[in-house]
């Protein structure tokens, strides 16, 4: 596995486990539809939260989730909808991001609701 997906794949695990010790209910992970992927699928306080997990391994290039753009958002939002006419639900819903930069010496993690 490259260094990119491994890291990527710690960082999911992280925020999987964050979620859960606070409250989620994780009802998916890496769930895919088209070309999209969303990273968890959760459900917390009337919410069917939708979360992108962005990790990287410094903070050399900003907060991971500058990464995410106009273009990954339509993506992300297609896949929402795919989502929901597969799984209707009566809850609202939100677009959550998890930050996560794994350091050599500290793990960072900002979890961001209605991020978009």
């Amino acid at each position: 596995m490259e260094k990119h997906n491994k890291l990527g794949k710690e960082g999911e695990l992280i925020a999987f486990m964050v979620l859960q010790r606070d409250g989620f209910t994780i009802l998916e992970t890496n769930w895919r539809f088209q070309k999209a992927k969303i990273d968890i699928i959760a459900r917390k306080d009337g919410f069917l939260i939708f979360t992108e997990v962005k990790t990287r391994g410094s903070k050399k290039f900003g907060k991971p989730s500058d990464a995410i753009d106009k273009k990954k958002i339509a993506l992300y939002k297609d896949a929402v909808e795919g989502y929901l006419e597969q799984h209707p639900s009566e809850d609202e819903i939100r677009f959550d991001v998890v930050n996560i930069i794994i350091g050599k010496d500290e793990t960072q993690i900002e979890h961001i609701p209605n991020a978009f």
